[in-house]
């Protein structure tokens, strides 16, 4: 059974403190210890020096067991509960998931 890569970027607003935006990016780490079949979890800032993220500034990946394992993940009252946090910080996000 393939493996679900779920990508994310993220826009903040630029009144978000770094701090706070480190705050979010912990709590979606968190999440691999609160949601059975989470296998990876990592997140941070843009880093290159290509300039080409059209202004999203942050991204995680985070690697579920299967589609079943992502899907048990999406509604879960402790995704909701960060997802919920991040959304009122953020201009725009995407969201890209594909197997592997």
């Amino acid at each position: 059974m393939p493996q679900i890569q779920h990508m994310v970027l993220l826009k903040f607003k630029p009144e978000i403190t770094p701090e706070k935006i480190a705050d979010l990016l912990n709590q979606l780490g968190e999440l691999q210890q609160l949601i059975p079949g989470i296998t990876y979890y990592s997140g941070g800032a843009y880093s290159s020096h290509e300039g080409l993220n059209r202004g999203y500034n942050h991204g995680f990946l985070m690697t579920f067991e299967s589609a079943d394992a992502r899907d048990f993940y999406l509604p879960h009252p402790e995704h909701e509960r960060v997802k919920s946090a991040i959304l009122e910080c953020l201009d725009d996000f995407i969201i890209f998931d594909f197997e592997a």
